[in-house]
């Protein structure tokens, strides 16, 4: 059976990328466990400091494989599946959406195609999401009379408006990427979203890692925070980056007008 989620990682990035092109990379189980176990890989590996995540063929991801509903229904794959993972709030699900949002650095989604349901999900655990100006989103678990299940009620939270996430998920509709641009689906819109990708990636994996390491944890956790613990935070976490060798080295780098030279972050 040919991967289903391929990863490569090159000079500090990893690309992750979809891979059911002939499904229009729609999610069935075997699916789902490649995502979690690539997001799991790539958490353990200290010399990456950003992901690109993209999909192959015409489209990002076009949702859940009707393969997971049939025989005896969504029931049938549930039971311990719908419980939370070790060391994660997320179940098995919802961890192939939400482990992109867990994981300790940047994710840079590119987005072409279709984004559908568990795909726009997927998408939406990224930190930062570029879209070709063919990308269509839909919020489509309606059309199964479900949910969105899959991190949906904690990823777009201070990203799109609570009405407009009601009207999406209540009726299912389409968005291109001009509306999806607009109420704040995707980051933006560009030619060749891999590209850009890619670009924001090497940027990023140019910066200090555990700086660029502790801003991803400071907004992951501190911004549904009351003000006296997001306040305590950043002083925790940068507490812990003053004076660290990859610190002291930014410093030096701008004072001598040289490219910095950073070391893999140790923990």
């Amino acid at each position: 059976m040919d991967k289903r989620v391929l990863v490569e990682i090159s000079g500090h990035i990893a690309m992750v990328k979809l891979n059911r092109p002939d499904k229009r990379n729609a999610l069935d189980l075997e699916m789902f466990r490649e995502l979690i176990e690539a997001a799991e890989q790539l958490n353990s590996n200290r010399a990456v400091r950003a992901v690109v995540l993209c999909g192959e063929g015409a489209g990002f991801c076009a949702g859940i494989d009707v393969s997971v509903f049939q025989g005896g229904g969504i029931g049938a794959v549930a039971g311990d599946l719908m419980q939370a993972r070790e060391k994660s709030p997320a179940n098995f699900f919802q961890s192939a959406a939400y482990a992109w949002h867990e994981l300790a650095v940047p994710v840079v989604a590119a987005l072409h195609g279709t984004v559908f349901g568990a795909g726009l999900q997927i998408a939406m655990g990224a930190d930062v999401r570029f879209a070709a100006p063919d990308v269509s989103m839909s919020i489509m678990e309606i059309k199964w009379g479900i949910i969105p299940d899959m991190g949906l009620s904690t990823l777009l939270r201070g990203m799109v408006p609570t009405d407009k996430i009601r009207e999406l998920a209540y009726t299912g509709r389409i968005v291109n990427a001009e509306e999806a641009f607009e109420i704040g689906l995707v980051t933006g819109i560009c030619d060749d979203p891999l590209a850009r990708a890619h670009s924001l990636a090497e940027e990023i994996a140019a910066k200090s890692p555990e700086a660029i390491r502790a801003i991803k944890k400071l907004i992951n956790e501190s911004w549904q925070k009351e003000h006296a613990g997001a306040l305590h935070q950043e002083a925790v976490l940068q507490g812990q980056l003053m004076g660290s060798a990859n610190q002291v080295e930014a410093v030096q780098a701008k004072l001598q007008n040289r490219p910095p030279v950073f070391a893999d972050p140790e923990s």
